[in-house]
């Protein structure tokens, strides 16, 4: 006779049904009316303002300086994961701690401190600009605020994988005779780049949405350093509705594509776990 197996949820039903509820009031309504919206007001408006040459220079800058922060990261993340995990040293759990800091920070906050930083006049930028390198109100600037911003995914997702790795596996290859580098390319890094592909990709769709703590240290000059977010700011400010829905709809099909990616390589990772 075959035992009834019961869910540890009761009321698949129910609880189905207010799933759905809840995601459609939360996500799936505000996203059709913005669609809707955008839409709504007349195409060729819409189309306009998507094409037009400010728009394709704040996404030529939006995208330009997230995708080379993200990289900037997937390589100093793994760094900073590696230090913390794999070593001892005086000040480990303050380091750690920093680590989270721009979780914690206001970004506006984050946004002024940085931009006293790396002004011309501030502790790092002086030295910067004596160098001809502008590090604020500029491009590099904004590119500075995006990897602040995005370090922390990066770190935080590739640090629990290598506290998993079995350190008997990395023993096992040294006494066949891998040199630390072959333990590295061949054993670690295989197992690692399921995490590091995530966080980045995770890096990367938060500095694409960023607003806060770049609009201070970017300068804000329309087709210069003007960023997609603040664009859509500027054009609701002007009630340009269609215009600022419009490009709000690219921005979201964008970070839908990204989400997408990021569960495919999520499921990826749990795959590779599993074999």
């Amino acid at each position: 006779m075959k035992l009834k197996q019961y869910s540890a949820l009761p009321g698949f039903g129910i609880s189905l049904g207010f799933t759905l509820f809840y995601l459609s009031m939360i996500v799936l309504i505000p996203l059709s009316a913005l669609f809707s919206r955008a839409f709504g007001l007349g195409w060729e408006h819409c189309w306009q303002a998507v094409t037009s040459a400010r728009t394709f220079a704040a996404l030529r800058l939006s995208f330009g300086t997230s995708c080379v922060s993200a990289l900037v990261n997937a390589c100093f993340g793994l760094l900073v994961a590696w230090v913390l995990v794999r070593y001892e040293f005086p000040g480990k759990k303050l380091v750690d701690a920093f680590v989270d800091f721009p979780f914690a920070l206001p970004t506006a906050v984050a946004g002024i401190a940085l931009t006293a930083l790396y002004s011309q006049n501030g502790w790092v930028g002086k030295y910067l600009y004596a160098m001809g390198i502008k590090s604020a109100f500029s491009s590099f600037g904004i590119t500075i605020a995006l990897i602040f911003i995005g370090l922390p995914f990066v770190v935080r997702t590739v640090e629990p994988v290598l506290q998993s790795l079995d350190s008997e596996v990395e023993e096992a290859a040294s006494s066949l005779g891998a040199n630390r580098w072959q333990i590295f390319t061949r054993i670690i890094l295989p197992t690692i780049t399921p995490a590091l592909i995530t966080g980045t990709a995770m890096a990367f769709s938060r500095a694409l949405g960023e607003y806060g703590s770049v609009v201070f240290i970017a300068g804000n000059m329309p087709m210069k350093t003007e960023i997609v977010p603040l664009l859509i700011m500027t054009k609701l400010e002007q009630y340009d509705y269609a215009g600022a829905t419009a490009i709000a709809c690219v921005m979201l099909i964008v970070s839908f594509v990204m989400l997408f990616v990021l569960n495919i390589l999520q499921a990826w990772s749990q795959q590779n776990k599993t074999l």
